[in-house]
């Protein structure tokens, strides 16, 4: 890994914990079964990620190369103000489920859903130059985006789970659960990753991505062992032992994260994303 893609690789990070934080919550509220109060924090935890991600993506300069690996910064312009929507809807979004106008809510949260697409759909063609293709990368940040946003949403609805026992378990149940799957997913799409033709770029990291001890934490430390704890918490959740599982999704939240933004390193030195 370069010193100089982590920039570059916190700017992902961010893109995947504003949009699959604000699918996540969405599909909650769009159920309508968590408690109130969690669907405005979280809302407006989002909110605020949306602003730091826009801000960060202003600051960076998109163009030129990682240390070797070439990005299109002719879709810079496109991605920032693509962030933007995303930021201006999820600002409106939360006003409206502050109000609980449920309606409007659900208008803006989907409207602000579809913008978090576009971001991703900007930044892949800003990154995905060397990697075998636009579908593979798009597809592998939708996925870390969902995985993201699961773990990070359930762990925050734990905690009203500590506060308030006798919520009905089923919103854990079924973040929890979400979060198994895609983590799944996500390991499935290793192996195009890996067997798929590309580019690779000359960088100041000239191991090849099977000899680099990063890919292996990323792997185990950073998929399967989170994949393992989200399964030890869905079915906690299911017993209803829900500070247990709150606990599990911490852990699984902090190697997750610190794994994103290794695998999106070892994209920048290999052109394979994973």
């Amino acid at each position: 890994m370069s010193p100089e893609s982590l920039p570059y690789a916190l700017l992902i990070l961010l893109v995947e914990l504003t949009v699959g934080g604000l699918w996540v919550l969405y599909f909650s509220q769009l159920r309508g079964q968590s408690t109130p109060s969690f669907v405005k924090f979280g809302a407006a935890t989002v909110a605020v990620v949306a602003v730091i991600t826009l801000v960060v993506a202003a600051q960076i300069e998109v163009g030129g190369d990682v240390d070797g690996y070439p990005l299109d910064g002719s879709y810079a312009d496109e991605l920032r103000w693509s962030l933007a929507a995303v930021f201006g809807l999820t600002v409106l979004h939360t006003a409206a489920t502050m109000r609980e106008q449920r309606i409007p809510a659900l208008a803006l949260g989907g409207a602000a859903s579809v913008a978090g697409v576009v971001a991703i759909a900007f930044l892949t063609q800003v990154i995905s130059g060397p990697t075998w293709g636009f579908a593979l990368v798009f597809g592998s940040l939708v996925i870390a985006a969902l995985v993201v946003g699961a773990v990070s949403q359930g762990m925050v609805l734990g905690h009203w789970y500590l506060v308030t026992p006798r919520l009905p378990e089923q919103p854990l149940r079924e973040m929890t659960g979400l979060l198994v799957v895609v983590m799944v997913i996500q390991m499935v799409l290793l192996v195009p990753a890996l067997a798929l033709p590309h580019d690779t770029p000359v960088t100041s990291v000239d191991t090849e991505i099977l000899s680099n001890p990063f890919f292996y934490l990323r792997v185990g430390g950073g998929i399967a062992f989170p994949a393992l704890l989200a399964w030890m918490a869905f079915d906690a959740s299911g017993v209803r032992a829900m500070m247990s599982a709150t606990g599990l999704l911490y852990i699984a939240m902090a190697l997750v994260l610190a794994g994103e933004v290794v695998g999106r390193g070892l994209m920048f030195a290999s052109g394979v994303p994973n």
